[in-house]
């Protein structure tokens, strides 16, 4: 999974003391919140963005200007790079900030020690990419990856895991427990998405025809759509929800059968599903390169990713609309886009490869009814 959500959430434990079973009291929601953002303009920061406009609060942006830049054009925008370039944001106060940008280990050092007196909350926002590994179900006293050098700061398949979770360490660092949450989400999912990883499923379903589908219509999957995601991020910075928190839908509850009803059924297409085994995607490589992509074999290293335990969030409010929603959602939002953007999925199998697939998956089988 690898590379972009759990790329290198296998190295060896290792814990932080931020997770913590009982946090704060909740406070009372305050309107009118200042909320800073660090970034904003990517996927998951435009939903945080009309949700705390939303609510009534006020929003400032820090980012470099030059992505989306049209998105909010009445909103305080601080030009700013993290690399170094944090001086906008001195001397100024907020209530909260909420970091959905932090990748590299100094810069959320460096923005958190930066405000640390000038903001009342700070939320980061990490990965369920951060734990050690996916043999056990996960939950947030689970050991967390690491990394033998610590200075390194390029994000790959293998360090952004180790990375996200030297982020949160740092953030601890400078911010006090009661006044910092961390996120960790899974997969995240619905309209804007520009990984393709769920929106590949719907996406194809559109197309018809046979479909190649792993596994077993049984088979978990772990999802949080990005307005729930955000829905929960702001109630933190309004009660100030302190603490540790898995943002995913609840463990085990979603399957891959599932997600093929729901993709067939707001796409009324004329799909119809392949189930190869798992031997067969492990024997011709199938899910290589991001190709099954939200999906994982039950015995492979990653067993127990769709079993991340989410009731700590769910206790403090987090609630997970259902996937048919999310999964409607997102094909009305691809529908809109130009064509140049859709010609090109960025996951799952392209058509030949699984024309290539589907082929020899009926080869065998006819092969295998014979012998």
């Amino acid at each position: 999974m690898q590379a972009g959500l759990l790329g290198g959430a296998v190295s060896a434990s290792g814990g932080l003391p931020l997770a913590f079973a009982a946090p704060p009291e909740p406070q009372a929601p305050r309107s009118n919140l200042t909320i800073l953002m660090l970034g904003g303009t990517g996927f998951i920061g435009p939903h945080m963005v009309r949700e705390a406009l939303r609510r009534g609060h006020s929003v400032s942006l820090f980012n470099r200007g030059r992505t989306n830049r049209e998105l909010f054009p009445d909103l305080e925008l601080l030009v700013g790079d993290r690399d170094n370039g944090l001086q906008v944001l001195a001397g100024r106060n907020w209530d909260a900030v909420i970091d959905n940008s932090g990748y590299v280990p100094r810069h959320v050092r460096d923005s958190a020690r930066l405000l640390s007196s000038a903001v009342s909350h700070y939320l980061y926002t990490s990965t369920i990419s951060v734990y050690a590994g996916f043999a056990n179900p996960n939950d947030e006293d689970s050991p967390l990856a690491t990394m033998p050098d610590e200075t390194v700061e390029e994000v790959t398949g293998a360090t952004y895991g180790p990375l996200k979770a030297l982020c949160e360490k740092r953030a601890a660092e400078e911010i006090p427990a009661d006044r910092l949450t961390i996120l960790r989400p899974t997969y995240v999912c619905g309209p804007g998405d520009r990984t393709d990883r769920f929106t590949y499923w719907p996406v194809r379903t559109m197309r018809g025809g046979d479909m190649l589908w792993p596994g077993e219509p049984s088979h978990k999957i772990q999802i949080i759509d990005v307005r729930d995601l955000a829905n929960f991020v702001v109630d933190c910075v309004e009660k100030k929800i302190a603490g540790t928190y898995n943002t995913v839908t609840p463990a085990g509850s979603l399957t891959m059968g599932q997600l093929m009803e729901d993709s067939a059924a707001v796409t009324a297409s004329d799909m119809r599903p392949v189930w190869v085994d798992n031997e067969f995607v492990s024997r011709h490589q199938v899910a290589e390169g991001g190709a099954l992509p939200i999906w994982s074999p039950p015995d492979s290293d990653f067993a127990n990713v769709a079993f991340v335990n989410g009731e700590r969030a769910a206790a403090n409010g987090l609630v997970n609309r259902p996937v048919r929603e999310t999964t409607r959602d997102t094909v009305a939002w691809w529908k809109t886009l130009p064509a140049e953007r859709t010609a090109n999925l960025k996951a799952g199998l392209s058509a030949a490869r699984e024309e290539e697939l589907l082929e020899l998956w009926k080869q065998e089988s006819r092969q295998a009814n014979i012998t």
